[in-house]
């Protein structure tokens, strides 16, 4: 039974998951810079793109990171966000 567990302690540590927060206030490049600086302070956020065209952040991070952790960020730059959807990622 120790051997299991050992074993499935790293797959939970690397699962990832990927997120798209509508942020519907972003005008211009600026909101944008402003809002991929905010999330990236988040811990456990890998990678992010941040597009004014659809007015929407796709993060990739580690699973498990509560939604409003992510929009609290967003929140910090004056926009609201909206989690899109969220998916988890095979490794």
């Amino acid at each position: 039974m120790k051997k299991i567990f050992f074993f499935l302690i790293p797959l939970v540590l690397l699962a990832r998951e990927e997120l798209i927060i509508k942020v519907e206030g972003m005008h211009c490049p600026l909101c944008t810079t402003a809002v991929k600086k905010a999330l990236k302070k988040v811990e456990g956020v890998e990678s992010l793109k941040v597009l004014l065209e659809t007015k929407s952040a796709t993060i990739v991070a580690k699973d498990g990171i509560e939604d409003k952790v992510y929009l609290d960020a967003v929140k910090t730059t004056g926009y609201d966000g909206v989690i899109f959807s969220r998916h988890h990622l095979k490794d």
